[in-house]
């Protein structure tokens, strides 16, 4: 359970993980790990060679048993790892997977990283040390020591001693989730993670307490927000193959959630939204923490001091909005200004509860939703966040009356009207278009620089460049992970920003990397993106180190994920979106392998009733097609370059190699002779021993490729076609023409420079 995806636990409704046919999980014999092991051993968390199934999966198992698995589990590549139980799931092939789920883990609080180590020492001890050597976690067995590590086919992790005898099992241990056959018995409870990215332990618990289900805030003191009547036993509802649930309340209307909404979330009937939507007040004093995720609950634009107390007030709530679970009752018999003036005075109550003569201080605000009582609730907010122009002082009226000599007050006047005009145009110029971009519909979350330097530590951590500018690693408040980009320069970064915004702000689809907000203040031009774990495409298929090689079923998932995204622009858009810089540098992985187009600052629109578009020549070279020294293209641009880049996936070398022999140099030209030798599978990447095994499908892909690259475009495929031979329901057209055209070069395209704009060009990543 977490609290932000919390559907499970806020509808108090308990994850049954239901045992499944064995035909739908891993073999464990087929796998090749044990179910058990005997010490003295150790195990060390390092990636997999092969980045087959658990590598996408993100487990490095130690132990499988069925559908589980007990080993490192990690949130991406060598960071956040647990050491786990895990339940998933794989085709019947064994060669997909989705992601697995945690359903007991030893150190939450304390993720580990790569090199940690599980070691059973021939003392009989079981020590999970991080990195450094420090010891993380060891399960308590006083007196006993342990010989051997078993996992059961309910995923109960069991340690023996010598003598056969159980000294410490999962089962006793729960952490935010129950399988079939475990117990919850009165002492033990159930603990929600931060989220679904933070493996944290939250402040929200599930326990059995007198024979009654209870969910419960576990602060100081404790706050219950829901009993069950006596359950002694149940019986989840499943379907073979499926998970199960069982519900502890019949209907969501006797349960209040803590969380919905997130901390200062209102809970509406449109869905979620802030505390000033609800509030007769014309102030504005919260935002969205995600503006794409809006149950993580909303932040106060500026945050309570205690050092300026003075410059506090309320924002009152309309009648009936209030929070189930009350931190503490101030008093009983109090007036409502008195109740008020009380939280004013108390540093940690930040909002205050009035009802019917009680006065109850929140020193956390939960979600807060409509009622039926007469509740009032007031929110603390500072002074300083109020737009409302009665509450600032009025601006003091400029001083006409000054007096200067007649001739130099004369000249300095005159300086002083144009240094204004110039100014005033160029501020109104800033204006303008940052009014255009408030009033556009649909758009994601606007930050203030001051805001991202808080998110990016001072843009301390430093990702890498990207085209136009730095990126940096960020945190946002809610404690999701984003790249941000920071622009510099006038003139063409300005419009490439713009492009940017009004293109992928207001488009959403997994297979394209997200944009969450930006910043567009004074001159700072700012883009947040989500995270990407697994960085750019390129940094995989062109590193030697063998170690680091992807294997077959990755790659080709990744080029399947690359035309997902371009089908969508091209296709399923109100206008077709012509991306115009596909590459590796533009592919980014995510954790588990997942394949996003990003980078749209070059791309460009065209109507569903045109054809083709004029525009001045623009991408990288290598990836640009050969229709782009007439400046008319179509979207079929973007087809030549996505077979640029699997060529490159499957070949593990760039398309332009200045290393290579000259007669190697451009991967296209090579292409062309090995397929006349009949000699394809020379081209295969030799870093990677799976690539090598399956050289039949490689070799079959890269007609594929062949296809995106001819020279004329209309005998390139469509995205769409694509994925449908990606199906299998088409084949590769016949009859290809085989002479094919290198991407322009930097040297075929120096006698075009008349047309051709140097910024446009997108530079290395």
């Amino acid at each position: 359970m977490n609290t932000n995806t919390s559907s499970a636990f806020v509808m108090i409704t308990l994850l049954i993980l239901l045992i499944i046919p064995s035909s739908f999980f891993i073999d464990a014999e087929i796998m090749d790990y044990p179910s058990f092991v005997n010490g003295p051993n150790s195990w060390r968390n390092t990636p997999s060679t092969d980045f087959s199934f658990w590598e996408s999966a993100g487990v490095r198992p130690i132990l499988v048993y069925g559908m589980f698995a007990c080993g490192f589990h990690c949130s991406f590549v060598g960071e956040n790892c647990l050491f786990a139980v895990s339940i998933f799931k794989s085709s019947s092939e064994g060669n997909s997977s989705f992601s697995a789920q945690v359903v007991w883990s030893a150190n939450p609080n304390n993720p580990v990283e790569m090199q940690a180590l599980l070691e059973l020492t021939s003392e009989g001890k079981l020590n999970l040390k991080d990195a450094n050597d420090t010891v993380v976690w060891s399960p308590s067995t006083p007196g006993k020591s342990i010989s051997r590590l078993n996992l059961t086919a309910e995923g109960n992790l069991m340690l023996f001693d010598e003598t056969n005898y159980i000294v410490w099992q999962s089962f006793d241990h729960p952490t935010d989730s129950l399988v079939r056959g475990q117990r919850l018995v009165s002492g033990q409870k159930l603990r929600a993670n931060v989220s679904s990215a933070d493996s944290r332990e939250s402040l929200y618990a599930f326990a059995v307490i007198d024979g009654k289900f209870v969910a419960y805030m576990d602060s100081d003191p404790s706050q219950s927000y829901y009993q069950s009547s006596s359950i002694l036993s149940a019986e989840p509802e499943f379907q073979n193959g499926q998970f199960g649930s069982f519900h502890v309340a019949d209907s969501a209307n006797f349960i209040h959630y803590p969380l919905a909404c997130g901390n200062y979330g209102v809970c509406l009937e449109k869905g979620c939204s802030c505390p000033d939507d609800v509030s007769e007040n014309e102030a504005a004093f919260f935002r969205p923490i995600d503006f794409t995720t809006p149950n993580l609950g909303c932040s106060a634009i500026s945050p309570i001091s205690c050092e300026s107390s003075l410059l506090q007030s309320f924002l009152e709530l309309s009648s009936g909005y209030s929070q189930r679970v009350y931190t503490s009752l101030f008093s009983n018999t109090i007036a409502l200004e008195d109740c008020k003036e009380a939280c004013l005075k108390n540093c940690s109550c930040k909002a205050a509860t009035y009802r019917k003569g009680s006065c109850y201080f929140l020193s956390q605000v939960d979600s807060l939703k409509k009622t039926n009582s007469s509740d009032l609730t007031f929110i603390k907010v500072q002074n300083s966040t109020i737009s409302d122009r009665s509450h600032f002082p009025e601006r003091k009226k400029q001083n006409t009356s000054v007096i200067v000599g007649s001739t130099l007050g004369a000249i300095f006047g005159v300086f002083l009207i144009c240094t204004f005009i110039f100014l005033r145009f160029k501020k109104g110029f800033q204006e303008v278009e940052e009014d255009y971009l408030d009033n556009m519909l649909g758009m994601p979350t606007r930050f203030s620089f001051e805001e991202l330097k808080n998110v990016t530590k001072n843009f301390s951590n430093k990702l890498g460049e990207g085209g136009f500018g730095s990126i940096f690693q960020g945190t946002l408040p809610s404690g999701s992970e984003v790249a941000v980009k920071h622009l510099v320069g006038f003139g063409p970064v300005n419009k490439s920003f713009m492009t940017e915004v009004q293109t992928i702000g207001s488009i959403h689809h997994f297979n394209l990397v997200s944009l969450i907000g930006f910043c567009a203040q004074k001159f700072n031009r700012l883009l947040v993106y989500e995270y990407m774990a697994n960085g750019s495409l390129d940094r995989w298929i062109f590193n030697k180190n063998r170690d680091l090689a992807l294997g077959w079923q990755i790659r080709k998932k990744i080029i399947l994920d690359i035309a997902k995204g371009l089908a969508y622009l091209h296709e399923d858009c109100n206008q077709k979106i012509v991306h115009l810089d596909i590459k590796p540098q533009n592919i980014l992985l995510d954790e588990h392998f997942n394949a996003k187009v990003s980078d749209f600052g070059l791309s460009k629109l065209i109507g569903k009733d045109q054809s083709r578009v004029i525009t001045t020549m623009r991408g990288t070279p290598g990836y640009m097609a050969p229709e782009w020294l007439s400046s008319v293209i179509t979207e079929k641009v973007d087809v030549y370059s996505f077979g640029i880049v699997v060529l490159e996936i499957l070949c593990g070398r760039r398309n332009v190699d200045e290393s290579q022999l000259e007669e190697d140099r451009h991967l296209l030209g090579l292409f062309k002779r090995k397929q006349e030798e009949g000699q394809l599978m020379d081209l295969v990447d030799k870093c990677s021993d799976d690539m090598q095994s399956n050289a039949a499908e490689v070799v079959q892909m890269m007609k594929v490729a062949a296809w995106c690259v001819q020279t004329e475009h209309a005998r390139r495929p469509s995205m769409s076609i694509l994925l449908k031979l990606f199906e299998g329901s088409v084949d590769v057209a016949g009859n290809l023409n085989e002479d094919f055209q290198n991407g322009l070069t930097p040297e075929a395209m120096e006698t075009f420079a008349s047309i051709v704009l140097p910024c446009l060009l997108s530079g290395p990543r």
